[in-house]
């Protein structure tokens, strides 16, 4: 059965995703078009991280980035690799959606690569109802950088 947990980033597998992360990040992506959070930006009190666990077993990984009273930002989502296609990413996204809408955040959105190692998140995302956008928060990359967004209120 898989639970949910806020993480405090000290345990081993979690630092180890975290850093699987980033190498993914920067191997499929340009120079200067990588804006994953490392350890201390995942420590920001801004940041929220949870970890998808089975038993002992790290299953993945998902972040929520306060950008304002009433917009979210999606961070690291990963899925361990020996955990693939179990609907691990689905249920963190769930968790994640949740979360934003328990701190009544309006809208909920987040940069992703265009390119196809981020076709299954881009695939992901647009099935759990994100729409494209345009740049948001501080990004401005429009080369490389797909960006979406989820209106949480009818009205945001």
């Amino acid at each position: 059965m898989m639970r949910i947990v806020t993480d405090d980033l000290t345990h081993p597998d979690v630092v180890a995703l975290v850093e699987l992360h980033l190498k993914s990040a920067f191997e499929n992506s340009p120079p200067g078009s990588v804006f994953a959070l490392d350890l201390s930006g995942l420590k920001d009190p801004a940041v929220t991280l949870w970890t998808a666990w089975e038993d002992d077993a790290l299953l993945g990984m998902g972040a929520l980035k306060r950008l304002d009273a009433g917009h979210g930002e999606l961070k690291s989502m990963r899925t361990a690799p020996a955990h693939l296609r179990r609907g691990v990413a689905a249920a963190m996204l769930d968790h994640l959606i949740a979360a934003a809408r328990a701190r009544y955040y309006r809208r909920l959105s987040l940069e992703t690569g265009n390119n196809a190692p981020f076709a299954p998140a881009r695939a992901l995302y647009e099935r759990a109802g994100f729409v494209e956008c345009g740049p948001f928060a501080d990004y401005t990359d429009a080369s490389f950088s797909q960006y979406y967004t989820l209106a949480l209120d009818p009205d945001a």
